[in-house]
């Protein structure tokens, strides 16, 4: 995957788009449908309360892969979305059906009408299912498990009450990536928690992540995000599908989608095992972001958290033991 990632083509008339991209349902229990497109014989609750179908915008037909270069997406073309804003996207639905409590299941639709059951492999998976609350205050990154019925199928990730945003990051094989995006709803009190403020140190299980980098909107930025562990540079890093590091940054507010891979890969003589993992990515607009580090060491999976402000010139990372980020980090998530 290139790691010049870009999101590309953000249009001033974007907000208008935004609200026909999100697709809303409910999960009680089983996880309710969200979309009704006609295609699936599941995608009605018990209760009749499916959301009502939400249409692509119009004009946007390419686009809405979350990874840029390495997802077809055009980078040089106005005009395109960034990843995760549609339900539907080129002829593709991310269609949430009815599973058994504690499950979550879906299908991607394809453009004829029928559940798509063949996918390139990318990263060592199939399929990534990214979830992150609308207030950024919660993150899983999974891999469902695709059923002989066209249904992909795990666990569930939703970890409390809120809104949620499914990202489903995938490539129908002869197709293009693609990054779609549905919001459920997990019912109960909610607390909204506030965005972190700007920091270059996080801790997440003992390990402390520094952030190097300042970006600056429409233009490609080097992050190096630098893990330790009691002051020590961890220097093993285990490769975890694929890599060295995974980094995701969402947009506050409408929770756009972006998804970096470091440069080379474990094993080609380009890239170390840590303690420095650095990634090259383009933010589409100024605003305050979100990024989530996967890393692994000691066989697990852990997720550092970090606030970027893309564009301000006060929201470079305050340095360590100033203001740090409070990070809560996600440690031992998923790593099927």
């Amino acid at each position: 995957m290139n790691t010049a990632t870009k999101l590309s083509g953000f249009a001033l008339g974007l907000a208008a788009v935004f609200g026909t991209a999100y697709g809303v349902g409910q999960v009680t229990g089983p996880v309710a449908p969200v979309v009704a497109t006609g295609h699936d014989p599941d995608s009605h609750s018990d209760n009749g309360s499916a959301a009502p179908e939400h249409e692509p915008a119009p004009g946007h037909d390419d686009g809405a892969a979350g990874h840029g270069n390495a997802s077809g997406q055009d980078d040089g073309a106005a005009g395109h979305l960034p990843g995760g804003l549609l339900v539907s996207d080129r002829g593709y639905t991310l269609l949430p059906v009815q599973a058994p409590e504690g499950e979550f299941a879906f299908r991607i639709i394809g453009p004829d009408g029928d559940p798509v059951t063949r996918y390139d492999v990318a990263h060592d998976k199939r399929m990534h299912l990214i979830v992150a609350r609308r207030d950024l205050s919660g993150f899983r990154h999974v891999h469902p498990e695709l059923a002989a019925d066209g249904s992909w199928r795990v666990a569930s990730p939703l970890g409390g009450p809120g809104v949620w945003r499914a990202f489903a990051d995938f490539t129908p094989t002869g197709a293009e990536p693609l990054t779609l995006g549905v919001d459920v709803t997990v019912p109960g009190d909610l607390t909204e928690r506030p965005l972190p403020a700007p920091a270059s140190s996080t801790t997440v299980d003992g390990y402390t992540v520094t952030l190097d980098g300042a970006p600056q909107p429409g233009h490609t930025a080097t992050l190096a995000l630098t893990v330790s562990r009691d002051g020590v540079p961890v220097t093993d890093l285990e490769p975890y599908l694929g890599a060295y590091g995974h980094l995701v940054a969402l947009r506050q507010g409408d929770l756009a989608y972006l998804h970096v891979h470091p440069e080379g890969a474990p094993g080609d003589g380009r890239t170390a095992p840590g303690p420095q993992v650095t990634f090259a990515a383009e933010f589409p607009s100024a605003g305050a972001y979100r990024l989530y580090l996967d890393f692994r060491h000691g066989g697990v999976v852990r997720t550092a958290e970090f606030t970027v402000h893309v564009g301000d010139p006060g929201s470079v990372p305050v340095p360590p033991g100033t203001a740090p980020d409070d990070g809560h980090g996600a440690p031992g998530h998923e790593h099927n």
